[in-house]
């Protein structure tokens, strides 16, 4: 049994890892501001003898009360999705900045290990494909996503600079697509705008031709890739997604044939530095970790629409 500090706990992502963690026995401690993760999504935890949520920001400050020891911090504190991080440029930033610092300083405080939670943004709008981990991206530094992506960049910098000057026992994984219950219905990711728009028998938005791609994981396999990181040695960065890569106009079909949907497709202009081709390369993951997504997409997203279904139209 360890105790597992979780920074961003009360997230998509964050909420889930929080449940895994619980479930097999370690004690949480969930750190989040609430700005752009919920209440909500540890509520079934709230009480739980072993689940501790303190509302903070960690960009300020990372203390609790008890003084316990931590065994390991996972550091998912970020707004995620395109329109939480474009309409909190600075916080994004400074989560990525200083919040990852301090939450670095407690993993020093007690020789734990720290989980920095990257993304597949930090290889920017990929000029090789699929991405490996040795591949140093195609950001713009300057763009209006760079706030997201330079801020991962700096984070994984960081992180490996405490590694190297102070020994800290750090994994880094970058985190592809990820999706399932918990994902919020305005988040503005692909796959929960495709099943909300479905849902409501609107237009599905598919910006560009539909021709970019994605490659998307169920929540349930990303997590077990991130806790087998946190299990073991590995320093990486790692990548964590699924190599299953689909076209956004493909997905969109998938959306309307599993949901029954008679809406119609309504292309849109690109977005600025959107990614054109998003593809992980696992043989890291599979080789040093074991891991390797199980979920199809056809069946996570039909647990996903189950989820939404009773968030859009009620029970």
């Amino acid at each position: 049994m360890n105790r597992v500090v979780v920074a961003g706990g009360a997230g998509f992502l964050g909420s889930h890892l929080c449940d895994r963690l619980v479930e097999r026995g370690d004690t949480v401690v969930c750190l989040d501001d609430l700005s752009t993760g919920s209440r909500e999504n540890v509520a079934h935890l709230l009480g739980h003898d072993r689940f501790n949520l303190v509302v903070t920001d960690v960009s300020e400050k990372v203390e609790f009360e008890d003084g316990l020891r931590v065994d390991a911090v996972c550091n998912l504190a970020s707004p995620a999705s395109p329109p939480d991080y474009l309409a909190r440029p600075l916080a994004t930033l400074a989560v990525g900045s200083e919040g990852t610092r301090r939450l670095l300083e407690l993993a020093r405080a007690h020789d734990a290990r720290f989980i920095m939670a990257s993304t597949s943004e930090v290889y920017g709008d990929p000029e090789v494909h699929p991405q490996v981990e040795s591949y140093r991206g195609n950001v713009d530094p300057t763009g209006p996503r760079s706030v997201y992506d330079e801020a991962k960049r700096f984070a994984e910098s960081l992180t490996m600079a405490m590694h190297r000057t102070h020994g800290l026992n750090v994994g880094i994984a970058r985190i592809f697509n990820t999706y399932g219950p918990r994902l919020s219905p305005g988040d503005g990711r692909v796959v929960s705008n495709f099943i909300v728009q479905a849902l409501r028998g609107e237009p599905l938005t598919v910006y560009g031709d539909g021709s970019q791609t994605r490659s998307l994981c169920f929540v349930d396999d990303e997590i077990e890739g991130l806790v087998a990181l946190l299990d073991s040695t590995l320093t990486g960065p790692v990548n964590i997604g699924s190599p299953d890569e689909r076209s956004v106009e493909d997905l969109a079909h998938l959306v309307l044939e599993a949901t029954g949907s008679g809406s119609d497709i309504a292309f849109g202009p690109l977005p600025i530095d959107d990614p054109t081709r998003r593809c992980p390369d696992i043989t890291l993951a599979r080789t040093e970790l074991g891991w390797e997504p199980k979920t199809g997409l056809r069946d996570g997203l039909a647990r996903t629409i189950e989820y939404f279904a009773e968030k859009v139209t009620g029970p």
